[in-house]
């Protein structure tokens, strides 16, 4: 015998909801039908009777614009009908939307209850208590830390502090090639230099005599 495994259908997303409003779509669209319909029959016999009188029937002509008026007293009450769908398609599909809105303050509104739970008044008070004995026990270590240190040892830790300081500069600093010769800075001025300077100075004591 062979087993058979059945699949489970996954749920249908489909609500009483939506097949309410395709029920009255499909209602408002056979009567939107029927209204055609009448009309097209309306237009028919208009062009009978119009017949009928110019062949001298004036009685089946009565008869048939007797029928036509009953006809049209119906198509007016169609319309009523179909202007009460339309309005209740409406209202459905709007009552369906601020279900959505419900259904979403309801998960947002869960969640931020959630939220105050884990983030109590309470646990806020511990952390922040804690967090102020952490910072208080490290004052206390550093303040001993540097009451333990002879004034020769704080020199010491900051001459260490400058070290490091002066290697980090290094390390930032480009490197100058050793192949790399500078120019040597001349003792004396060029003789071309010396004379502009003898020249310049008669021209001054001329001014100033």
């Amino acid at each position: 015998m062979g087993i058979f495994f059945s699949k489970k259908k996954p749920p249908s997303r489909v609500t009483e909801q939506d097949k309410a409003v395709l029920q009255l779509k499909q209602t408002r669209d056979k009567i939107k039908q029927y209204q055609r319909k009448i009309e097209q029959t309306l237009e028919k016999e208009r062009l009978l009777a119009k017949k009928l009188i110019q062949n001298g029937q004036k009685d089946r002509a009565l008869l048939l614009l007797r029928k036509k008026k009953f006809q049209e007293q119906l198509l007016s009450k169609t319309d009523g009908h179909l202007e009460n769908l339309e309005r209740m398609v409406h209202d459905l599909e709007f009552a369906q939307v601020e279900l959505k809105v419900v259904d979403g303050l309801k998960v947002g509104n869960t969640a931020l209850k959630k939220l105050h739970e884990l983030l109590s008044i309470d646990e806020i008070e511990k952390i922040m208590d804690e967090t102020n004995e952490s910072i208080e026990k490290q004052r206390e270590i550093d303040e001993v830390l540097l009451g333990a240190l002879t004034q020769e040892d704080e020199s010491e830790v900051e001459a260490e502090l400058d070290a490091l300081l002066e290697a980090e500069v290094k390390e930032k600093a480009p490197e100058v090639p050793e192949d790399i010769t500078l120019p040597e800075v001349p003792e004396e001025l060029p003789s071309k230099e010396k004379e502009r300077t003898k020249k310049k100075v008669p021209e001054a004591v001329a001014l100033d005599a």
